[in-house]
């Protein structure tokens, strides 16, 4: 599929200490697709902004740390001249900037008006999602649909949206909560979602969730907490 010439997307790219690989992310993107890339450093201290701008992105700074923070500034520079669909993509490599079309694409047919890249239902490299995540996206995935009627496979952060759905959700979590707040607000609202098959490697460097037990806890803490305040409020 070609996008058609007045296609508005922007990605809007969280990054920490991520100089390694955010050039590496850049560079993947395919061309013709992207009005725009929004790199959100969020108070990293080694030269994630200088490389991000060397590639070609515009980079804003967050000081409030946590990852949601980080999007929800992108989202408010994006606000100034909104796009038609933002894709959320992660700094580290680990998902391949290539397939974004993929995840456009559906939202192009109108079958969808958000699309989550799953890496669970797509070829990962031995080792790159970890036990733990297995494990959590699992139980977290179950609870929604049990919850909200809504099935996912994963809560990957590789994701298309329309800005028209995303500004109806009001989106505020400013942390790990922030993927789950996405899918839940959008089976509360009945938002059209389907998932795609997306590729997973071992990302370029230490995670700062998965990657520690302290992460972990707080991840999983986080987005449970988020399903079952949705759950209640809801009712």
């Amino acid at each position: 599929m070609v996008p058609p010439q007045d296609l508005k997307v922007d990605v809007v790219i969280p990054a920490l200490n991520e100089e390694k690989s955010i050039g590496l992310v850049l560079d993947a993107i395919p061309k013709g697709w992207v009005r725009r890339v929004i790199v959100v450093d969020n108070g990293s201290t080694d030269e994630t902004a200088q490389k991000a701008k060397d590639a070609g992105a515009e980079v804003i700074f967050e000081s409030r740390k946590g990852y949601g923070s980080a999007c929800l500034a992108g989202l408010a520079f994006a606000r100034l001249n909104p796009p038609d669909i933002v894709v959320f993509l992660d700094a580290d490599f680990s998902d391949n900037p290539a397939e974004l079309p993929r995840l456009i694409e559906p939202i192009l047919v109108r079958d969808a008006e958000m699309v989550i890249g799953s890496r669970t239902i797509g070829p990962r490299q031995r080792g790159a999602l970890l036990p733990q995540a297995v494990m959590g996206n699992k139980l977290a995935c179950t609870l929604v649909e049990f919850l909200f009627d809504y099935h996912f496979s994963d809560l990957g952060p590789f994701r298309a949206i329309t800005w028209e759905a995303l500004e109806r959700m009001s989106m505020r979590d400013p942390d790990f909560g922030w993927t789950v707040e996405m899918q839940v607000k959008a089976a509360r609202l009945k938002i059209p979602s389907v998932e795609v098959p997306v590729s997973y490697k071992k990302r370029v460097g230490t995670s700062k969730i998965t990657g520690t037990v302290k992460g972990t806890v707080l991840a999983g803490y986080k987005i449970l907490y988020t399903i079952f305040a949705h759950a209640v409020d809801d009712e």
